[in-house]
């Protein structure tokens, strides 16, 4: 493997469309109020990629020294533990990204707030508190991926701030209607990290690395996984039913359901047989990241039509 891709599979490109899809929806609810600028999306967007290689680099980057990562992982290897990549490199490659998340943050505050002084304020304390989450997941002397927080920052960053910070961002304005699609998105986004948690139960158990899963139990973590695909969906309708002028082929999203339900019984059966290789769990991972990206992409553009 040369040198170029061993660097594109640390960067985990596979993971970016599950960073996306907040963004794209909040992009929806921007067109559907009229008052989209796609140059605000297109600033966001990167930002919200950027700050998602930051975070898959630092957390190849602190399960290597922590030990999480070795030669029992079940989940795609790492460039840091095989060894591909140096710590001196990947310290190097973390810096960069950071400073790129800085520079494309700061272009989209300047396009989208102008001289609005609060919330020039209140979106650097975002976008630091974005930063130092996507660095500290596994890295640093307190890791909060490692004391079982992974779930609530998922839901905070990939939902509640991905969907209503960008809208803010177009509107200038709050809206509590809102809190229902970021709340669905977020809860999808934590349901793939739970499967990520299932999977690696043993290992982050013998690493001392606590998720939910570790505490819980992975038939307990199914129950959960479950809340969460099932809740999703429906708080997303209950938007639109709060909307004017509804059709009914714009439920259309609600089919992202489908595939949702089947990983669901994939892994129920994977879990009943306690399998431990990881390609089970690997498979319903990248299946349910695929429908999250899906079902935001949908609920967007269905919201276009809408007024």
């Amino acid at each position: 493997m040369n040198k170029l891709s061993v660097w594109i599979s640390a960067l985990r490109l596979r993971t970016l469309p599950l960073a996306a899809a907040s963004i794209i929806l909040a992009a929806g609810l921007a067109i559907q109020e009229q008052i989209f600028d796609l140059v605000i999306f297109s600033l966001a967007l990167l930002t919200a990629l950027l700050l998602q290689i930051l975070s898959n680099l630092a957390n190849d980057y602190g399960d290597a020294v922590s030990g999480a990562d070795n030669e029992t992982r079940v989940g795609p290897k790492r460039s840091m533990q095989t060894g591909l990549i140096s710590q001196s490199a990947m310290k190097m490659a973390i810096t960069l990204t950071t400073v790129l998340c800085f520079i494309s943050g700061l272009s989209l505050l300047v396009v989208a707030l102008g001289d609005d002084l609060h919330s020039w304020l209140l979106f650097l304390l975002f976008g630091l508190l974005a930063i130092v989450a996507a660095i500290t997941y596994t890295m640093g002397k307190l890791p909060y991926g490692y004391r079982a927080m992974g779930d609530l920052a998922v839901f905070i960053f990939f939902g509640l701030l991905g969907v209503i910070g960008s809208y803010y961002l177009y509107a200038q304005t709050f809206n509590w209607w809102l809190l229902l699609p970021a709340c669905s998105v977020g809860m999808l986004s934590v349901a793939v990290l739970n499967i990520n948690n299932i999977r690696d139960m043993y290992s982050d158990k013998a690493a001392n690395k606590t998720t939910l899963v570790v505490l819980w139990g992975r038939k307990s973590a199914f129950i959960y996984h479950l809340f969460l695909v099932l809740m999703a969906p429906l708080l997303a309708s209950l938007y639109l039913f709060k909307l004017e002028n509804i059709h009914n082929w714009q439920f259309i999203f609600l089919l992202t359901l489908t595939p949702l339900l089947k990983s669901c019984f994939s892994l129920y059966a994977a879990i009943s047989k306690d399998l431990r290789d990881g390609e089970a769990f690997n498979r319903e991972l990248k299946n349910t990241a695929l429908s999250t990206f899906v079902f935001s992409v949908l609920f967007a553009l269905l919201l276009i039509p809408i007024n």
